[in-house]
């Protein structure tokens, strides 16, 4: 029995695909619990007109999101941190002062879970690197400079 997923199901395929499945897992599992829909004509035309959709978006995203590559890879950031007499700083850089840093730059929400700092800990002034993931698919080393505030 073929059926129209309505959600991203595990194991089994993403919205809007079309699956063939066990009529049993279908009507007893499926179809009662909104995960998808028998694959009449109407519903196939619904799949495929949501794929359309979903990769119009999906390609237009990938666009904005090659612009702000571009920007982050071009420019390093700047990370103000308070120091002490010897130039150590009081603590150490996180990943929310660098995303902190990104928004006031570019203007640009970068999650701080989605950046993953390249050294072990930064508590000196100087030039560092982390790796931003903005896409599941789009990742960007941006350059950052640590400097007293």
């Amino acid at each position: 029995m073929e059926v129209v997923l309505l959600q991203d199901v595990e194991k089994l395929g993403a919205q809007s695909q079309i699956v063939k499945v066990r009529p049993g897992f279908a009507r007893n599992f499926l179809i009662p619990r909104g995960f998808a829909v028998a694959a009449s004509e109407g519903a196939r035309k619904f799949a495929v007109e949501k794929q359309k959709q979903t990769q119009r978006r999906e390609e237009k995203l990938m666009s904005q999101l090659q612009t702000i590559v571009d920007k982050l890879k071009n420019t390093v950031v700047k990370v103000g941190a308070k120091v002490g007499t010897s130039g150590k700083i009081f603590g150490s850089v996180t990943t929310l002062q660098l995303a902190d840093a990104i928004k006031k730059t570019f203007s640009v929400n970068v999650d701080r879970k989605k950046i993953t700092i390249l050294e072990e800990d930064i508590k000196v002034l100087g030039s560092y690197k982390a790796l931003v993931e903005l896409h599941k698919d789009v990742k960007v080393e941006v350059g950052f400079e640590v400097v007293a505030e």
